[in-house]
């Protein structure tokens, strides 16, 4: 299983997160894999020294791919680490935003994945919060982009 957090805005316009899977499915090779589904963009990024950005939101609906480094990030309600083979799987594009804070000596190495306002993430909560707002279809518990914003 793929480890990811989803992060979105609430109607409260507070930046909230669940913890979570992308859901896998058995593949031909005796592999698990996702399907496939379209995104707009992809590019790398890597930053060296935490450049202390302070609150902000998201520029775009995306999934970002940690490849090196761990991170603390920070919402209204909580926090949660983000460590190399994570991904954040983020809809917070508007809100008070999310702050985060890079630790250790590890550059942060990650790949941005912009989706398409169709796709459809497979992500699945580890623990859904009773009363928690956020874009899940009932089947399969699948967050639909773009299908609540």
């Amino acid at each position: 299983m793929i480890r990811c957090v989803r992060l979105w805005t609430g109607p409260d316009q507070a930046a909230h997160f669940e913890e979570g899977v992308i859901d896998l499915e058995s593949g031909a090779r005796g592999d698990v894999l996702s399907g496939k589904f379209p995104i707009t963009s992809v590019s790398f990024h890597e930053t060296d020294v935490d450049p202390k950005l302070g609150w902000h939101r998201d520029s775009a609906r995306q999934l970002v791919i940690t490849l090196s480094g761990t991170l603390e990030f920070e919402t209204r309600d909580g926090r949660f680490m983000l460590r190399p083979g994570d991904v954040l799987f983020t809809e917070e594009t508007t809100g008070t935003g999310h702050n985060w804070t890079m630790l250790g000596d590890q550059p942060w190495r990650r790949l941005y994945v912009a989706l398409d306002p169709d796709a459809v993430v497979p992500f699945r909560s580890a623990s859904p919060r009773p009363g928690t707002p956020g874009p899940q279809e009932s089947a399969g518990n699948t967050a639909r982009l773009g299908a609540d914003r």
